[in-house]
């Protein structure tokens, strides 16, 4: 499994930091991660939906650890990168993200 696309949407909260878009191999869209400012630095959170008991149940997520490490370098890469873009004022804007 390749991540073949990585799409950076930053938000001004507190703690979460950007949703972000990837997509698998050129095939497969996972939408809705999140890069979160927790208290040991910045981590990937998998989307998720609310349960009716008010807990939360991912959607998607890696099967291994090896898996989630290989997404969260890229994905954290790839939003350090937009940072540093946008700092310097080179961020051109992504296309409208469609559903």
């Amino acid at each position: 499994m390749n991540i073949t696309d990585v799409r950076v949407f930053p938000v001004e909260e507190d703690k979460l930091k950007a949703y972000v878009t990837i997509t698998l191999d050129h095939c497969f869209v996972i939408r809705d991660l999140k890069v979160i400012h927790g208290s040991t630095g910045l981590f990937i959170a998998m989307p998720a939906k609310k349960r009716k008991d008010g807990t939360y149940k991912d959607i998607a997520h890696p099967l291994n650890a090896d898996t989630r490490s290989q997404m969260e370098r890229v994905i954290l890469m790839e939003y350090e990168r937009h940072l540093h873009q946008a700092q310097a004022g080179m961020l051109v804007a992504a296309p409208a993200d469609l559903d």
